[in-house]
C-alpha cells in the first residue's frame, strides 16, 4: 500500500492509505463524460476489518471483468476502521448493473450488519484520474465520518 496520490492527500488531517489504480474492462473515451462513485464505510468492530478489506481486494481483482468499469481505487483509514472506494464507470447505468449483480448483493448481505456507510456519485466531464481522485479526497475531507 502507498499513501498519497496528489498534493491534496498530504494535507489531510487523517492518514489516508490507498491501493493504486486498477483498470477495468473498458477504456475511457476522452471525448465523453464518465460516472464516478465514492463509497465511505465505517466498520463497526476491528474484528470485522480484515474480512472486509480482503473482500475489497477480491473485488478489486475481478475489476477487469466488470462491464462498463473504467477503474478503481480502494482507500482506507486503518486506525479508525474507515474505508471505501472510488470507482469510475463509463456511465451511471454500468454502476447500477454492478450494484444489482450477485457478487455485490452477496457482499452487501455479508457486511450490512458489520458496517455502515454512504455513497456519492457524480459525472466528470472528462476522464482525468488526478482530478477525479482530488475531488474524491475533498469530499472525504469534508466528511470526517461516513456521511458525505
Amino acid at each position: 500500500m502507498t499513501t498519497g496520490i496528489a498534493s491534496g492527500v498530504a494535507a489531510l488531517a487523517w492518514r489516508l492509505w490507498y491501493i493504486g489504480w486498477r483498470a477495468g474492462s473498458v477504456d475511457a473515451d476522452p471525448d465523453q463524460p464518465v460516472f464516478v462513485s465514492l463509497t465511505d464505510f465505517q466498520i463497526h468492530h476491528a474484528r470485522h476489518a480484515p474480512g472486509a478489506w480482503r473482500t475489497g481486494l477480491r473485488l478489486r481483482r475481478s475489476w477487469p471483468r466488470l462491464e462498463g468499469a473504467i477503474g478503481l481505487w480502494l482507500w482506507n483509514e486503518p486506525l479508525t476502521l474507515r474505508s471505501g472506494s472510488v470507482s469510475v464507470w463509463r456511465a451511471e447505468e454500468d454502476l447500477a448493473r454492478f450494484i444489482r449483480s450477485p457478487v455485490h448483493l452477496t457482499i452487501m448481505r455479508e457486511y450490512r450488519a458489520r458496517m455502515s456507510g454512504v455513497s456519492a456519485g457524480w459525472t466528470a466531464q472528462a476522464f482525468d484520474r488526478t482530478a477525479i481522485w482530488n475531488q474524491a479526497v475533498r469530499r472525504l475531507r469534508s466528511a470526517p465520518t461516513p456521511g458525505m
